[in-house]
């Protein structure tokens, strides 16, 4: 069943029957979602720095913490033989050279490596860990931003709404600048005191709340650190980083340069045709270090486990191939739609998406890819977004729908962020949610993994949920291979942890409402649920095994 509108019914009339009679695992249905809501009192303490780098792997029942029970997993697995999965991780540059990645790059067996020949007639020369269809891009346009220097990408309607908006920024620009830049200057006075009071460059939002003083500029600085993370923010220096991108974006909009400049004319490519298929190189690491998100992204999914470095990724026997498609500013949705292809041609399983911008142009493009994938049996994992909107109402690229009602195809699984506090706040403030088209929340606040030079750091997003869901994809697909997209996407689904709570609606916070809406959390999903390794493992074990 592919409408939308009908998931949730889904889960009352798939009926679990015997599987002696089945002759074919693709055929098998998933079982039913059981109420498995664990009531327990929420986790007061702050979390220690084990459980702080940790938690997405960590259990509700036992630790008080809802992470998805990886550990508990695989406890489950031990005697269990499981087989490589390729994760494809369509994003930014992956260093793939990291301490915590290098095990874990995916290889491309009928490639020499550095001959400058096309070995296995792909057409991509020397595509030994994937491919990178930005060639030397870091810097991009945003997509309106490209709608404003081409109307013809788009309908009428929407163009005079893009250039409605875009005039009304520019026409506020000087007002906004200077707010941004006394905030930025505050900001960065908050972090450097707080940072001499605690005698280290980096701390944690417990730390500071913990602060006692009578020192007016400590605990001025400690009230803007509070605004921060009212903003969803969780570290000072993230808000710096933020707010630099928003002044530095607010003066390209002042000057006009960010309508002048043609970052694509160093690629050689016209985006808005599909005459040339092969462009870009196979250099797929980050072109500079801040470009960290594809990196971060891999850790989360395939780190290499207990190897006495940095984290432990969620899926032991994944290789992560790198294909490198999103740069700083919105990908092209012909950058996407044959970096999904490229993927499933070079045996990817499971395939990660943590980006997404609001006008797609050329989206049928994308849908065709994502109808490709589903006919070679390749399950996307989809980050919902960090606006706080409801993707009912608002649309967000790339999605699966064409009109946020009936799905294109059953292979994509769309994820909204949740943090480690069992309470009122388990929602993150900046997810998109969607009781149509979001499917399933997982952790997505302050997740510790892998950043480029062998560093780690902690960041924010569904763009880590959705890694977190895409390791999980990857232990099933492992373990029990005869599964197929579909099925490992509503194993993923029904075997979530039930959540009986009211939760703060993401994007309600604001100056006239700073308490937010509270709804029930069932109410931002498909499902109401959270992802669960251990019972998503032990829902693919009863499938295929029969108990």
């Amino acid at each position: 069943m592919n409408m939308r509108v009908y998931k949730p019914l889904y889960f009352l009339a798939v009926a679990f029957v015997g599987f002696a009679s089945c002759k074919s695992t693709a055929t098998l249905p998933v079982p039913l979602a059981e109420n498995n809501s664990i009531a327990i009192v929420a986790k007061k303490s702050a979390l220690t720095k084990e459980q702080a780098q940790t938690w997405g792997h960590l259990d509700l029942a036992t630790d008080t913490i809802p992470g998805m029970s990886v550990n508990k997993a695989y406890d489950f697995l031990k005697g269990k033989k499981g087989q490589t999965v390729v994760v494809g991780v369509v994003d930014s540059g992956t260093d793939l050279l990291h301490e915590d990645l290098v095990d874990v790059a995916w290889v491309n067996p009928k490639e020499v490596a550095g001959n400058g020949l096309d070995d296995d007639k792909n057409g991509f020369v020397d595509d030994v860990n994937g491919w990178n269809f930005l060639g030397a891009i870091y810097k991009e346009n945003a997509e309106s931003e490209r709608i404003l220097k081409d109307p013809s990408l788009v309908d009428e309607a929407t163009y005079k709404a893009i250039k409605a908006a875009h005039d009304n920024k520019v026409g506020t620009a000087n007002t906004t600048n200077a707010r941004l830049k006394q905030m930025l200057q505050g900001v960065t006075y908050a972090d450097n005191t707080i940072a001499a009071h605690l005698k280290k460059k980096t701390y944690t939002k417990d730390e500071v709340l913990a602060i006692k003083t009578q020192d007016p500029a400590l605990s001025q600085s400690i009230a803007i650190a509070k605004q921060m993370y009212g903003f969803g923010l969780n570290t000072l220096g993230q808000a710096i980083k933020e707010l630099s991108k928003l002044v530095e974006d607010n003066d390209a909009l002042l000057s006009g340069s960010n309508l002048k400049t043609n970052y694509r004319s160093v690629l050689g490519d016209d985006p808005n045709t599909m005459d040339v298929l092969v462009y870009g190189n196979n250099k797929t690491g980050p072109s500079i270090k801040d470009e960290a998100h594809g990196t971060h992204v891999s850790g989360i999914i395939a780190a290499t486990r207990n190897n006495g470095k940095g984290i432990n990724g969620v899926a032991n026997m994944a290789k992560i191939m790198a294909v490198r498609t999103v740069p700083d500013g919105d990908e092209y949705d012909k950058d996407v739609a044959l970096a999904i292809r490229y993927a499933v041609d070079n045996g990817a399983k499971v395939i990660n998406m943590s980006f997404g911008k609001g006008y797609s142009p050329k989206k049928e493009w994308v849908w065709d890819a994502i109808k490709y994938a589903a006919e070679k049996d390749v399950l996307i994992v989809n980050a919902a977004g960090n606006d706080g909107d409801d993707i009912d109402v608002v649309k967000t690229f790339p999605n699966d729908s064409k009109d946020l009602q009936t799905e294109i195809s059953d292979n994509v699984i769309t994820i909204g962020a949740m943090g480690a506090t069992y309470d009122e706040n388990l929602a993150a403030s900046f997810s998109n949610y969607g009781k149509k088209n979001v499917d399933i929340f997982a952790p997505g606040v302050q997740i510790y993994s892998t950043t480029p030079e062998n560093e780690y750091q902690f960041f924010d997003g569904t763009s880590m949920a959705a890694p977190s869901t895409a390791g999980v994809a990857a232990l099933i697909r492992s373990y029990y291979p005869k599964l197929t997209a579909s099925q490992v996407k509503h194993i993923i689904m029904n075997s979530g942890t039930k959540i009986d709570l009211e939760v703060i609606r993401p994007g309600s916070v604001s100056q006239q409402n700073p308490n937010g809406v509270k709804v029930p959390f069932s109410e931002l999903s498909v499902t109401g649920r959270v992802v669960n390794a251990y019972n998503a493992l032990k829902m693919a074990d009863r499938m295929v095994n029969g108990k």
